[in-house]
């Protein structure tokens, strides 16, 4: 072990020269490409049309592209990584004892950021992309918070508004992930509201509710859809969320290597 902790370092730094330039689109190296989004009115698949009152263009090319295998990341989302960017590959020594386990574990630490997580890979590149646009804002929902943060800090550094609707158990519950998320100039509020229809309907059927994520979900579409300048975003599920965070798997390829 001694010597294969000589060769092999904790942390593995790559320099800013090694950061990816493209994002990689998993799916134009699937032979079997995953089922396109549906239509809930019509059930058939989805097009850029279908889906512009809700999301920003750029990122709609991005959600529906079934091809391009890099996507070029653009330089002021570069920029912005290397804030924080390339984050360390850490070799998992002790844990590798601890189990007594023959393999070599490895982690990449995503932390190293003022938002505290990983999600500020796509919360920059979606703001940056409504920001192109000339849209004002944008409108999202947060569970325990980390998405809320992330895009309350990559709006921030951008100029955009940032509508976050928070699930009112983790509002109560997170006072300081909230508070962070208010610092960072973005508007935190506690779902279900009674600044929406869909928000008063849920409340007035279930009174006592702490909110779920489906129902802050369908307070922000519903901002976003009848906001002239807004439009919705969303840190996981998506497709374009996982090109964004490819950045990961690049970063610790080029570590391994």
């Amino acid at each position: 072990m001694a010597a294969e902790i000589n060769n092999i370092p904790y942390k593995i730094y790559l320099s800013e020269d090694e950061m990816p330039k493209a994002w990689y689109n998993v799916r134009a190296d699937m032979k079997v490409k995953p089922a396109p989004l549906l239509n809930p009115g019509t059930g058939k698949p989805m097009g850029f049309e279908d889906l512009r009152p809700v999301f920003c263009d750029e990122l709609i090319r991005q959600e529906l592209d079934n091809d391009d295998r890099e996507i070029p990341i653009p330089q002021e989302i570069l920029d912005f990584y290397k804030m924080y960017r390339p984050s360390p590959l850490v070799r998992a020594y002790c844990l590798e004892k601890a189990l007594g386990t023959p393999a070599k574990i490895y982690y990449k630490f995503e932390g190293n950021n003022t938002s505290g997580s990983h999600k500020l890979n796509s919360a920059i590149a979606q703001a940056y992309y409504a920001k192109q646009q000339g849209l004002k804002g944008v409108t999202t929902e947060t569970g325990a918070g980390q998405w809320g943060t992330a895009l309350s800090m990559a709006c921030a550094y951008l100029g955009l508004d940032c509508k976050v609707y928070m699930v009112k158990v983790s509002y109560e519950q997170k006072p300081f992930r909230r508070e962070v998320m208010r610092t960072y100039g973005a508007s935190v509020t506690p779902s279900p509201s009674e600044t929406t229809a869909i928000g008063r309907k849920i409340l007035q059927e279930h009174p006592g509710t702490t909110g779920s994520l489906g129902c802050a979900i369908s307070e922000a579409v519903e901002v976003a859809t009848s906001t002239p300048g807004y439009r919705y975003v969303l840190g996981s599920v998506l497709n374009q969320v996982l090109l964004h965070q490819s950045v990961i798997g690049l970063e610790t390829k080029a570590a391994l290597d």
